[in-house]
């Protein structure tokens, strides 16, 4: 938990993935809308602003969860908009190590198949989220429209962390976009990037006591000199 006086510094290491809300707690719209007005500062490329977000709140979010883990229950493969990513080499040890940490915080067994649909249902069940995002930006625009749209996701978490409120962004339901766009209503000019469920932490929430590691610099970065 973070607040308003905090360093940047200490808002940075503070964000972390939360899988665990206070389901009955809404974020009062005036937090939400502060934080939005302060990520949209966030660079991008021509000041196009290329951002897109529909939040869905209250009975919304419940219809979009309800959709969302009827499409998973019933069996329906993902359709997503997009290739799904996957991650070779030194990135997909990082991918297991990040399953098995939250995976053992969550007491589920690799042999526990019921435990572990359980656990990707969550990500459908927007984790008890009272509130979810859903970022999007036009069809047509490329990778450096994503990036820029990524820019401003963080500014965005790193807000809401400030203001004592957790998130958590969900490159899941982009693999059901259909079932997101229908019950949301999302025209069909835009691509759906992500979710992001949001709102007060549960801590009782057993997922939430996982903690995610980082690499050292010199795994991410090259210095250059000559």
């Amino acid at each position: 938990m973070t607040s308003r006086n905090a360093s940047l510094e200490d808002i940075v290491r503070t964000r972390r993935s939360v899988r665990g809300f206070l389901r009955d707690r809404l974020v009062p719209q005036e937090e939400i809308r502060e934080a939005l007005a302060l990520a949209q500062h966030a660079p991008s490329n021509c000041n196009v602003q290329p951002w897109r977000v529909y939040i869905a709140q209250g009975a919304a979010c419940d219809r979009l969860r309800e959709a969302l883990c009827a499409t998973i229950d019933a069996g329906t493969l993902p359709n997503p908009e997009d290739p799904v990513d996957t991650f070779p080499g030194e990135y997909k040890r990082l991918q297991v190590e990040c399953a098995m940490n939250l995976y053992d915080a969550m007491g589920v067994a690799r042999t526990d198949k019921p435990a572990r649909f359980g656990a990707l249902r969550r990500n459908f069940e927007l984790f008890d989220a009272p509130q979810c995002a859903i970022v999007c930006m036009r069809e047509g625009f490329g990778v450096g429209v994503a990036l820029d749209i990524g820019i401003w996701l963080q500014t965005l978490m790193l807000a809401l962390t400030e203001r004592g409120i957790g998130s958590c962004a969900q490159a899941s339901l982009r693999t059901y976009s259909t079932v997101v766009r229908d019950t949301l209503g999302i025209p069909v000019d835009l691509r759906i990037l992500c979710g992001v469920s949001f709102g007060y932490e549960d801590t009782s929430v057993p997922a939430n006591s996982s903690r995610q590691p980082r690499e050292p610099i010199d795994s991410n970065a090259v210095f250059i000199t000559e």
